[in-house]
């Protein structure tokens, strides 16, 4: 049985019955409380009531924050998700109730993300969003319908980019990163980028254990594609392992996070005075470099990790002068 009560300026309904845990709500006036009352008993009446109560008691930031604290630890990517989490807390999206969480809201993020930051990085955000959301469907009790982030149109990709350096750029970099970094980590981080072509976060969680200057190889157990992977080292890499400090808790780079290092690269390209030059382009750069050296799509494959040649693609760009000489 529904009771009304009134509460300051406000009406409460709360809906009783054998069977099904209590429902409370409470609004502006008397008429959508009853609304709402006569709705839910028509619920329990019909057989198809869901309980929502804990979807009117949490919000968004809530359940962002569950997510981060339970789900994002699990995940290789977890230092990134972690910031990208911190970054989507404030918008003010996440003040809604899930409740009443829907697509149209999710789209005004989207559009104002847009001003702010690329495509890819909305939708990266937009994914964050909505495995929380899954999750919290599925697992946590938060009724809700649809995942609203389904129904939001995505922004288009950016052509896969095609970046590497020209002129003096790298040389540039490097003295940046030898002399005025404050991170003294960056130096040997991008110079094993460019020797191995691994991925940033590859590089941040080596393991000394892993790496065998004698044999010229390191191993990468767990990768983004879930494979563990081999990396042959060049005579540079091994002199820049050798000349990093032993470490007390094995790791070669011991307290560095991915997130130190796009901070500090960044400084350091702006020093240099160097222009739409992300981190992940010395793996462009690293990997274009093996194919000029002769190597063949196999042996690259190996030693990068991608799994298909159309995934290697994107990575690759040829110098045309490399080209042209081969044509002569």
């Amino acid at each position: 049985m529904a009771t009304l009560e009134k509460r300051g300026d406000f009406w409460r309904a709360k809906v009783r019955r054998t069977g099904f845990p209590t429902q409370s709500r409470t609004f502006d006036n008397k008429a959508l409380a009853e609304r709402w009352a006569r709705e839910i008993e028509n619920e329990m009446d019909r057989g198809d009531f869901v309980d929502r109560t804990e979807a009117e008691k949490n919000t968004l930031a809530a359940v962002l924050k569950r997510y981060q604290k339970e789900i994002s630890p699990t995940k290789k990517g977890a230092d990134s998700e972690d910031y990208r989490i911190d970054s989507i807390l404030k918008s003010r999206v996440c003040n809604t109730k899930m409740s009443a969480l829907s697509s149209a809201q999710l789209a005004a993020y989207r559009d104002e993300r847009l001003e702010a930051v690329s495509p890819s990085t909305v939708n990266r955000e937009l994914n964050v969003i909505s495995h929380a959301i899954e999750i919290a469907r599925r697992e946590w009790g938060i009724y809700m319908p649809e995942n609203p982030v389904r129904l939001v149109r995505r922004p288009k990709a950016p052509r896969a980019r095609d970046r590497r350096f020209v002129k003096d750029e790298e040389k540039r970099l490097l003295a940046e990163c030898r002399t005025k970094s404050r991170n003294s980590y960056l130096l040997p981080v991008v110079q094993l980028a460019i020797e191995t072509g691994m991925r940033q976060s590859e590089i941040v969680g080596l393991e000394r254990s892993r790496i065998d200057t004698k044999k010229r190889y390191l191993v990468l157990p767990d990768t983004k594609n879930g494979e563990q992977r081999t990396v042959p080292l060049s005579p540079q890499a091994i002199r820049v392992i050798k000349a990093l400090p032993a470490s007390i808790n094995g790791r070669l780079f011991p307290g560095l996070t991915t997130e130190a290092v796009k901070r500090a690269f960044k400084r350091a390209c702006k020093r240099a005075k160097i222009e739409d030059f992300h981190f992940h382009d010395l793996r462009h750069e690293a990997t274009s470099r093996l194919f000029e050296l002769g190597l063949d799509i196999m042996e690259v494959a190996s030693i990068t990790g991608h799994k298909t040649l159309q995934m290697l693609k994107r990575y690759t760009h040829f110098r045309a002068t490399e080209l042209a000489k081969k044509l002569s």
